[in-house]
């Protein structure tokens, strides 16, 4: 298990680099990272979230597949646009709509080298693109309008300086 970086930490906003190796060290990773998504309630953990600038993600959509690595991943195909409520364990206690493709195809590794193909749409396609923005450096409140993010970061402020709880989050949908 590892402890989450939050917004403000740099690594968040640098890009990860490309994982070269398939060893144990990087089972150790992911299984942590399986580890510290569940814990999180997340559906996806990219690892810059964990405070390891490599090119990997977690996910698990609870749809009885278990939990599942990306490495390398790039999306190869993008279909339209759709608009979407979206939280993150990196930034908690916040939901933006943000706009991402309605389905895309990627491609990427499994922990044994074997190329893998997601094709996803809705919560897949969403949880995708958000994961590899991690992997970019790109976090949720720079998909968002600037005054929605000058609004945020406000709020932010003022809640670090104990002025008011912050807002739940939504229960039927989980972090990314």
């Amino acid at each position: 298990m590892y402890p989450l970086r939050l917004f403000g930490d740099p690594v968040l906003k640098q890009r990860a680099r490309e994982v070269e190796e398939l060893d144990g060290d990087l089972v150790t990773l992911v299984h942590g990272m399986y580890d510290t998504m569940d814990l999180e309630d997340g559906i996806g953990l990219a690892a810059p979230q964990v405070g390891v600038r490599k090119r990997l993600f977690t996910f698990d959509l609870h749809e009885g597949d278990g939990p599942a690595v990306v490495i390398n991943p790039v999306i190869v195909e993008r279909e339209g646009e759709v608009l979407s409520d979206e939280g993150c364990l990196s930034v908690p206690g916040y939901r933006f709509e943000v706009a991402r493709a309605e389905r895309v195809t990627m491609r990427g590794l499994d922990l044994d080298g074997t190329e893998i193909v997601l094709e996803g749409d809705e919560l897949m396609a969403r949880m995708i693109q958000h994961e590899i923005d991690h992997l970019d450096g790109v976090l949720l409140l720079d998909r968002v309008d600037p005054d929605v993010r000058k609004e945020a970061l406000r709020d932010m402020r003022t809640r670090e300086m104990g002025a008011h709880e912050p807002t739940p989050r939504s229960g039927h949908d989980r972090g990314l």
